[in-house]
């Protein structure tokens, strides 16, 4: 698999460290949505939460997983018991305790948490003792130890104090005290922040764990930058020292570039269009002659799977991502547990079967719909819109791109306030339930299934599929019952898939970084010359 293959290539090697301490600037094209541990279930801002806040466990440089705020656990009946290391404080001065833990887990499966997809299986957690914790699960399956590096321990006295004892709603634009202040264990603290300008990281000089701080950075800045030239060009210039998506366009340019240093390798994420299937009217969809239409085209498979054959994904990677991607046909990247090569055959390039199947549903004049797509959030995404625009106006629809910042775009199309939407999947626990769970099962606000499933997909046999995969407890089974799951969802055609990102990484010379399959910077293992 990829990420045993890549574990050693992808790892800069440190050397000496560094006496003197260093600042770090770094950017990418969107800023960091919320501090709010549970707020918001997405890559960049569990970044940047995750150098505030610290799980039970955590994912080394080799991904695996390892002991952080508990030193030791067990299996027992109906869950397992952790043990928690002694003398942790928070940022304010808090020592951790049971309580805290007991609380954050109790709140990433409440009915507000955008966590609860990711804590599937886990039915709550109670406090046995000041550094002994019990977390109820459904089976004793290992998949756990996926699970825990995703929730983080927040300070139960502190989120009382200021009113954050339940998650901020941040689909409807709750504002909330935690979502701008943070109090975590972790290496580093915030000092600042300023939406859409700044946020500031300050080290945690009173860390527990301050021999795994591998790296000289004292003080971050994180900038967001929307424009891919812009980020170049502060790259370039020494505006700032890193960054995360630097743009296919500019890779050339950047490696010849006697300052830089680029690295890439392949993310575990897959980029995909979601299409409403729930509505018996979708209300951004239109007939051949623009007007809307009373019955929803996206419930028929037919056209779901026109919509598929029109893409051609090789063209797609080779002229938008110059070549940065591999294109796939399933919901999940090479190296997450499920994953097949046979699974993951894209369709092929087929215009005429298209039109066929479009006229076969009823739709020979095609029709038009509106695709919501983020402009700051995956690599080339505005790009990658307006090019499936131009493939899907071939096979007869007109497609109006409607594109937006990440700030609103999750909001609206995670609040079901979309037709068709672009959706970029990266699955940080490598296991396929947790591709399937949140963006294919049926949607359901009370357990968290189907969660970020914004066309409310929905079928019986895949729903079957997931239920037994989070009780089966053999491996070998349950892996034959995701890929059985990943079939269904790819026969269905409950998304369009398109490609697998590579991450490109550039940063100035000097600069030493881990680079990780999940696209996630440790700030506290960058090391600055």
């Amino acid at each position: 698999m990829i990420r045993s293959r890549l574990s050693a290539a992808l790892i800069c090697a440190f050397g000496a460290l560094a006496v003197e301490a260093a600042p770090f600037v770094w950017t990418s094209a969107g800023d960091i949505l919320t501090f709010d541990i549970h707020a918001q279930n997405e890559s960049l801002n569990q970044m940047a939460t995750g150098e505030v806040y610290e799980g039970l466990v955590r994912l080394n440089a080799k991904m695996e997983v390892e002991p952080s705020l508990a030193e030791s656990w067990e299996r027992t009946e109906g869950g397992f018991i952790f043990h928690l290391r002694k003398g942790v404080k928070f940022h304010e001065g808090e020592v951790l305790t049971a309580d805290d833990v007991v609380f954050s887990i109790n709140r990433a499966i409440s009915p507000k948490s955008q966590f609860k997809s990711t804590a599937s299986g886990i039915l709550g957690a109670e406090k046995r003792d000041d550094l002994t914790v019990f977390i109820r699960t459904q089976t004793g399956s290992p998949v756990l130890f996926k699970q825990l590096p995703q929730l983080l321990i927040m300070n139960r006295a502190w989120a009382e104090k200021h009113g954050a004892l339940e998650p901020q709603d941040f689909i409807n634009r709750q504002e909330a005290y935690a979502a701008r202040h943070a109090n975590g264990t972790g290496p580093f603290r915030l000092k600042s922040r300023e939406v859409d300008v700044k946020t500031v990281f300050t080290a945690n000089e009173d860390w527990w764990d301050q021999a795994n701080r591998r790296g000289n950075v004292t003080e971050v800045t994180y900038m967001p930058i929307k424009s891919a030239a812009t980020r170049t060009a502060a790259l370039l210039s020494g505006q700032v020292d890193f960054v995360l998506d630097a743009a296919t366009q500019d890779m050339l340019r950047l490696k010849k570039s006697p300052g830089i240093t680029v690295i890439e390798g392949p993310e575990n994420r897959v980029l995909m269009v979601s299409f409403d299937q729930h509505r018996d009217a979708s209300p951004y969809v239109r007939d051949a002659d623009g007007k809307p239409m009373t019955v929803n085209p996206f419930k028929d498979k037919r056209v779901r799977e026109a919509l598929s054959l029109s893409v051609n994904r090789p063209g797609l990677v080779k002229g938008v991502m110059r070549g940065s991607a591999v294109p796939t046909g399933t919901i999940v990247a090479e190296g997450v547990e499920g994953w097949t090569k046979e699974l993951a055959q894209p369709p092929k390039f087929d215009l005429p079967r298209a039109k066929a199947l479009l006229a076969e549903a009823g739709y020979p004049k095609g029709f038009g719909f509106t695709l919501d797509c983020p402009n700051n959030r995956w690599i080339n995404d505005e790009n990658v819109c307006k090019a499936l625009a131009g493939m899907w106006a071939k096979a007869g629809l007109k497609v109006d791109v409607n594109t937006m910042p990440r700030a609103q775009y999750f909001p609206k199309v995670l609040s079901f306030d979309s037709s068709a939407g672009l959706v970029g999947w990266g699955n940080g626990m490598f296991d396929a339930l947790f591709s399937l769970q949140p963006l294919s099962a049926t949607f359901n606000k009370n357990t968290g299934e189907g969660i970020s499933n914004i066309g409310r997909a929905s079928n019986v046999q895949l729903d079957e599929l997931v239920r037994a995969v989070k009780l089966e407890e053999n491996a070998a089974k349950r892996t034959k019952l995701m890929q059985e799951a990943l079939a269904v969802e790819k026969a269905e055609v409950l998304h369009v898939t398109l490609h697998q990102q590579t991450i490109p990484w550039a940063m100035k010379r000097g600069v030493e970084a881990v680079h990780r399959p999940d696209n996630r910077l440790v700030l506290e293992w960058v090391k600055v010359k």
